[in-house]
């Protein structure tokens, strides 16, 4: 409720790059992995994607918007049935929000946002989860643990990852308020800052997805 709170108090503009902030958040965990082959996936469509989301909006990056994602949507991967693993699940989700992204150019509404802002949360408590349930010890586990100790509500019951979420999330959509409607994400060392921030969270995300690999959960 909180985080629907937030987005409905900015702009729609500023909604929009709170959208695709969620959508870089899990940008290295897409693109630092290889794409299963048979899907027929460009990556570098893929990273065109993330980087226009980023762009101003206007008739422009919209229209190369949908030119990516109408050749995206070419793929074998969207006429075939996938049983994927944990990492091809987080890159089919964040493919999922990309696609919504597309769909809120073309009719801008709270309810879009919502769902791609809500992908990053939810992909956040399945690694919880994931993390939670292994017969393994995360290597940072001591240090995700006084992490959360710290947080100013340590009663709280989410995870590390959904709290860290939370956190960049909270940074962005704060900074968002007075970013200069004109701008995109790209042009501007306060977009690159908030880029920046989600990308080092994306990192993380990256090294836990190769331990739950490694570790064959």
């Amino acid at each position: 409720m909180v985080q629907i709170e937030r987005l409905a108090d900015l702009k729609p503009v500023h909604q929009r790059q709170a959208a695709a902030l969620a959508l870089w958040r899990w940008r290295a965990p897409v693109l630092g992995f290889a794409l299963d082959a048979d899907w027929g996936v460009d990556p570098y469509v893929l990273e065109s994607l993330f980087r226009l989301a980023a762009e101003p909006a206007g008739e422009q990056s919209n229209h190369a918007y949908g030119q990516a994602i109408a050749e995206l949507c070419t793929a074998p991967l969207f006429a075939s049935e996938v049983d994927p693993d944990t990492v091809q699940l987080v890159q089919l989700e964040t493919i999922g929000g990309l696609l919504v992204f597309g769909e809120l150019l073309d009719k801008p509404a709270l309810d879009e946002v919502e769902r791609v802002v809500e992908t990053s949360s939810g992909l956040a408590n399945y690694l919880d989860g994931l993390v939670e349930g292994s017969f393994y010890s995360h290597p940072s586990e001591e240090a995700h643990r006084q992490y959360l100790a710290n947080l100013a509500d340590p009663t709280s019951s989410e995870g590390y990852f959904a709290s860290r979420n939370f956190a960049v999330e909270s940074a962005c959509h704060g900074a968002l308020r007075a970013f200069p409607d004109s701008e995109g994400l790209l042009d501007s060392s306060t977009g690159r800052e908030l880029l920046a921030l989600c990308e080092d969270f994306g990192e993380e995300l990256v090294a836990t997805m190769w331990w739950l690999r490694t570790t064959g959960h």
